[in-house]
Formats: C-alpha cells, sequence, structure tokens
C-alpha cells in the first residue's frame, strides 16, 4: 500500500465512486456514506436490496459519532473496548444516517476497524460504507483478484493489499441486547 494508491483511492472515492479495499477478514467495497449514487451502484453490483442497510467503517470513534446514539455510558464503554477491531456493532441511528445506509433499521452498523487499509481510507476520506465485495450469492472476495473477476471495469478503484484473517465477514452484535446477528 503506498501513497499513490491512497491518493488514487481518495481521489475515485471524492469524485463519487465505487472502491473494493481490504478489510479484516474480505474485501470490501465502499463509498462516502452520503452519495447516493455511490451507494446506489454498490447495491447493484451486489443485487443487494436497500432494505438490508449497510455497514460504516472508520478509523477512530469520532468518525462515526454524528451518525451514532449512545443511550447510556456503559453501552459506548462496552462498544469502545472491543474497538478497533473486527466486531460491527448495531448502534441507533441518529438523523445524519441516510435511509440508505440504515435500510429498513432504526440502527446503523459501525465498525472501527483496524486494518492498515481502511484506517488510512477512512482516514483520509471520513467514514466509508464497507460490504462484502461479492454479488449476492458467491462468496466473499480475499483478494484483488478476485474482486476484479467479480466487478472487473465496472469498479472505480481496487486499494491492493492482504486481508487480515481471510474467510468470514467480521461478527455483528446489536449493542443494545448483546445478540449477535453474525458470527
Amino acid at each position: 500500500m503506498t501513497r499513490w494508491h491512497l491518493r488514487q483511492a481518495v481521489r475515485k472515492l471524492e469524485a463519487g465512486g465505487v472502491i473494493a479495499y481490504p478489510t479484516e477478514a474480505v474485501y470490501g467495497l465502499g463509498c462516502i456514506p452520503e452519495d447516493f449514487h455511490a451507494v446506489a451502484r454498490i447495491l447493484a453490483l451486489k443485487n443487494r436490496p436497500i432494505e438490508k442497510g449497510l455497514i460504516l467503517v472508520a478509523a477512530n470513534p469520532d468518525q462515526v459519532a454524528p451518525y451514532v446514539y449512545y443511550p447510556d455510558n456503559g453501552i459506548r464503554q462496552k462498544v469502545e473496548r472491543s474497538w478497533p477491531g473486527p466486531v460491527t456493532w448495531l448502534l441507533p441511528a441518529t438523523e445524519l444516517v441516510p435511509v440508505w445506509i440504515r435500510g429498513d433499521h432504526e440502527s446503523v452498523a459501525v465498525r472501527i476497524s483496524n486494518h492498515p487499509a481502511v484506517i488510512s481510507l477512512s482516514g483520509a476520506a471520513g467514514p466509508l460504507v464497507s460490504t462484502s465485495a461479492n454479488p449476492a450469492g458467491c462468496p466473499p472476495a480475499t483478494t484483488a483478484r478476485k474482486v476484479i473477476f467479480y466487478f472487473g471495469p465496472v469498479l472505480d478503484y481496487c486499494y491492493p493489499g492482504p486481508v487480515g484473517k481471510p474467510g468470514r465477514p467480521t461478527e455483528i452484535r446489536d449493542a443494545l441486547t448483546g445478540r449477535v446477528v453474525r458470527i
């Protein structure tokens, strides 16, 4: 991962593009969360319904603070103890979360990543949409080569690098109930 790749990826994001990038477990597709057209492209690439919602990833908790509401300090502490790392939390969404991010939910899924690519990208561009890089029904891509196989020229940029621990996407937990939504 070089500064050149970072500049290229950020340039594409800021221009409304969709990029792929390595995360803790798989490659993700991402864009700027407020960009409806970019999010719509991701949903179309994946054949994913908007109602399901999407994850936001960031370099630090301050980046997601405008999007989440912590009902009490205990919940905040529980969530922040797991970060940075491969745990995505469902938290009550503020009015700043676009409907195309939360889907049919009153919550938003957020993760503070410990992956160097996600930290660099979100550190430079702000929080990003993150959803596994795969069409519906196909296994998530764990290499840049697989991303290109799936999406080829319709992708604006593929940020190169290894995923953390290849395998299943990150765990998702409901912060209010503690329930594991996805392992």
